[in-house]
């Protein structure tokens, strides 16, 4: 009891979030800039493959194949594997990041894109759409929100595993909670262990709220009738 009640003690102090550099609030911006910077790097990469392949339907095994091994890979492991290879510093973790969020934004973007329905997109060719009023028209409407929810998952991930970045020297909140540990300060490590669970949750809910803006009015209410249908 005693741990907890110390523990949100820490979170409560003035200068737990305006310490000169060191603060909570400063290593929150970092924590969410390299979440951040991650997610949009691996959606550069993952959302044209993913919709190449939704579209053709090619390589989507070998795909599947690969996106499932790179996220059985420890990210601890590529953090340490680069921060040897190139030195302390915000770029390993980085790269180990990118390299987390792939599958997840892949995955969104290939089944969101391969789960509409042929014969829409055989109507789209029949009236004479070209293959950008396809993506516009009905590929991004219609894949939208499965590619905000493969966001959504990297996001998350990210989010979660960024505080690995401070074991190679870069900033983030793994900074309270590798120095919490090395002080054996168990309130520091547990307040920020807390604080990237709070922040982890007020992302999923928001992402949350985006996908569903961002699902169509007539898949919503499809999904109602279907959801009614089985009970």
């Amino acid at each position: 009891m005693n741990v907890i009640v110390e523990t949100f003690r820490w979170l409560l102090r003035p200068e737990t979030w305006s310490a000169g550099g060191n603060d909570l609030l400063t290593r929150s911006f970092e924590h969410l800039q390299y979440s951040v910077v991650a997610v949009v790097l691996a959606a550069l990469l993952a959302i044209p493959t993913g919709w190449w392949i939704g579209h053709t339907g090619r390589f989507s095994g070998l795909i599947v194949s690969i996106t499932g091994a790179a996220r059985a890979l420890p990210t601890l492991g590529l953090i340490t594997l680069f921060g040897l290879l190139l030195g302390i510093g915000a770029l390993p973790p980085m790269i180990a990041l990118v390299i987390l969020a792939i599958p997840s934004v892949l995955a969104g973007t290939y089944s969101g894109i391969s789960s509409i329905d042929r014969s829409v997109l055989d109507a789209a060719r029949a009236q004479g759409f070209t293959t950008p009023q396809v993506v516009t028209r009905i590929h991004l409407p219609l894949g939208l929100a499965m590619l905000i929810g493969g966001l959504r998952s990297a996001f998350i991930q990210v989010m979660a595993t960024a505080t690995l970045a401070a074991y190679v020297g870069a900033g983030g909140l793994g900074r309270f909670i590798f120095l919490g540990i090395n002080t054996q300060n168990t309130p520091m490590m547990l307040g920020a262990a807390v604080w990237i669970m709070v922040l982890v949750i007020v992302a999923d809910a928001l992402f949350g709220l985006v996908q569903r803006v961002a699902t169509p009015a007539g898949v919503r209410r499809l999904n109602v009738v279907l959801a009614s249908a089985r009970q």
